[in-house]
């Protein structure tokens, strides 16, 4: 067997290893949403299906899998299954130029958490987030129904806007660290040199803008039960519907890898250079990475429960009149500092 080969194969097993835990990230994610409800709300969450209900999340995708798969006679069918197809391959997409883990050498060969180092992965991942706004929106207009279409064309201008807020807040990023490869801007947060001592500001629009573009709430103005029923997904069942939740899922958990990432050090952690074996201090940071993460899911959920739901004039004029401002002025300042102490 050749060296390209090889490479190959280990590549491809890494693709499928990471998209896996992508998944499986995501479906237990709707597990551990109910019980961070139930814990807020003081209830119990789910308790039936398995010891604590741990077995939820896989009688939820049973049901979906087994429900009728229906398609409402005059949507554009193409198109209605087009849509949560879209939605699902943008979501895993992302995933594969996060920075997992620092290369380690295990059993003779080097191993690279990382699918692919792309020079220019924050511009990769901007483009397919805006991508992603077509599946919500061809799902929402496919459906033939006008409360789907609102949904539709409230989540999409709901994410075009803030994407503006949170392209903004990465330059600031990319003029500290002078590159656009995410391997390179968590490899230059050593230890604890972290970016978001240097960019608080920049932090807290990021964040805010994920949640607008995950339509987390308060943001879930796609999703408005009281003016819009089920939103842009309404007319969708089985895996259909699936797809576009589980999107909604993977959208979070790549968006808190993401500010792990720019913001936290990625991998990296205090006194990490005390470890003096490379391959544990990589396996270490993998884990610390990780707990980050799931660190900031829970702080989405603790927000969805906390706080109530912004009227949809009130989200615009957050996005447009205060979050670009702001990013704007903290762009200005970063070059300017930057051009003080050349």
């Amino acid at each position: 067997m050749n060296v390209d080969t090889t490479y190959l194969i280990i590549k491809s097993l890494m693709v499928l290893t990471i998209f896996g835990i992508t998944l499986l990230i995501a479906t237990y994610l709707t597990y551990f949403e109910r019980k961070v409800a139930a814990f807020l709300q003081d209830r119990l969450g789910p308790d039936r299906a398995g010891p604590f209900g741990i077995l939820q999340p896989l009688a939820d995708a049973g049901k979906m899998f087994f429900k009728e798969d229906f398609i409402p006679q005059n949507s554009a069918k193409s198109l209605f299954i087009l849509g949560p197809g879209i939605a699902m391959f943008t979501a895993l997409l992302t995933g594969s130029i996060i920075p997992w883990g620092p290369q380690i050498t295990l059993f003779g060969e080097t191993f690279d958490f990382q699918i692919a180092d792309i020079n220019v992965g924050i511009l990769f991942i901007v483009g397919v987030v805006s991508i992603g706004v077509y599946g919500i929106m061809i799902g929402g207009w496919a459906s033939n129904n006008k409360y789907s279409l609102f949904g539709a064309i409230r989540a999409s201008s709901q994410m075009i806007s803030y994407e503006l807020a949170m392209g903004l807040s990465i330059i600031a990023i990319v003029m500290m660290t002078g590159s656009l490869s995410l391997k390179d801007i968590v490899a230059q947060q050593h230890g604890m040199n972290w970016n978001v001592f240097y960019q608080p500001l920049g932090f807290i629009i990021f964040l805010i803008s994920a949640l607008a573009e995950c339509n987390r709430a308060p943001f879930d103005l796609a999703e408005c039960e009281s003016e819009l029923i089920g939103g842009y997904h309404t007319e969708y069942s089985s895996m259909k519907l699936g797809f576009f939740l589980f999107a909604e899922y993977i959208n979070m958990f790549i968006s808190c890898a993401l500010i792990s990432s720019l913001y936290f050090g990625g991998y990296n952690y205090p006194f990490m250079d005390m470890v003096s074996d490379p391959t544990v201090q990589g396996l270490i940071g993998t884990a610390v990475l990780f707990g980050k993460i799931f660190f900031f899911i829970f702080l989405f959920m603790w927000i969805r429960w906390t706080l109530p739901r912004f009227r949809y004039d009130q989200l615009m004029h957050l996005g447009w009149k205060m979050l670009i401002p702001l990013a704007l002025a903290n762009m200005l300042a970063t070059g300017a500092v930057i051009l003080f102490n050349q």
